[in-house]
């Protein structure tokens, strides 16, 4: 096994395609596809199903990617040594974004980076299925870490993460609904109501669901907006209730917030990576960054903000 093999590997697992790899890699596609057959005879194994619309890896290939990420990490990692004692950080960073993420300036962010490190390529991708798009994303290797905003203990224990800030959730009701006066509700009080809320796979949406399901209520989404700020324009127009962060709704005459008092939602926002996955230099300067740019509306407060959780 080679590593030039276990890096032509990783460039067809994230593009899908023998041709676009070897547009990645600058060699021609007879090179990729040799590299990768001789792999398949050294680990008799198939790694990829081929046909003429798609490649896909095979179980075998599902199993090597984690670890050829760590190798190929710890390659970085050596170069990492040398850049940091001569012409400073190179290499890419790929970060997994949330829709609608506003806890976080993250044109600040990028931009102080950039002027940093600007021999780093910094890729910025909002990922539209939300949290759980982001887990996807992390295993199969298609970004080095990526944002997440879940509830406590479901963090899958393949992935490390930094949690940056916690977040309650408050039920937002339009002020002309029959709810709009009450000083609180219980989850039974909102069997009949219709919500907006965000699509399956984001991690609040499962949070919520979960809580009404332990209820026995079968609960009616609406709307499924992308995003907070769309979220709360539909709540401002009476289309539905919703249970969002409480500076979201902060001050706006067209919405009441209503206190749940037999359940609690609040969730955290973390960083995220692959366990396997040795975090390169550029990445931990990522880290660093995103730390000292935190928005910290009322209502939230600090994680264990840059703490790794085991």
């Amino acid at each position: 096994m080679e590593l030039r093999q276990l890096e032509y590997f990783v460039a067809v697992a994230h593009e899908r395609s023998f041709t676009l790899a070897a547009r990645r890699l600058h060699v021609v596609q007879s090179a990729v596809s040799a590299a990768i057959a001789a792999l398949e005879r050294d680990l008799k194994v198939t790694l990829f199903e081929r046909s003429a619309q798609r490649v896909v890896l095979t179980e075998a290939g599902t199993a090597l990617l984690p670890e050829a990420l760590a190798v190929m990490d710890a390659v970085q990692g050596a170069r990492d040594v040398v850049d940091e004692l001569g012409a400073g950080l190179r290499g890419s960073v790929r970060v997994g974004l949330l829709p609608g993420l506003g806890l976080i300036d993250l044109p600040a962010a990028a931009a102080e980076f950039r002027r940093r490190y600007p021999n780093v390529e910094l890729q910025l991708r909002v990922n539209a299925e939300g949290s759980a798009g982001i887990m996807v994303a992390l295993r199969n290797g298609d970004i080095d870490i990526g944002f997440l905003g879940v509830a406590q203990g479901s963090v899958p224990r393949e992935l490390t993460t930094w949690e940056l800030l916690k977040v309650p959730q408050v039920l937002a009701v339009p002020v002309g609904h029959r709810l709009a006066r009450r000083r609180s509700v219980r989850v039974a009080d909102l069997t009949d109501e219709e919500f907006v809320d965000f699509p399956p796979g984001f991690g609040t949406r499962t949070l919520i669901d979960q809580a009404f399901e332990a209820a026995g209520i079968q609960r009616q989404v609406v709307v499924e907006a992308l995003g907070i700020e769309n979220g709360v324009q539909f709540l401002a127009q009476g289309v539905g209730l919703g249970i969002l962060p409480e500076y979201a709704v902060a001050g706006m005459d067209a919405i009441r917030v209503v206190p749940i008092v037999d359940e609690t939602f609040e969730w955290s926002l973390y960083m995220a990576t692959l366990r396997k996955r040795k975090p390169t230099a550029a990445l931990r300067a990522l880290l660093g960054l995103v730390g000292t740019h935190l928005q910290q509306p009322p209502g939230t407060s600090l994680g264990a903000e840059m703490h790794q959780q085991n």
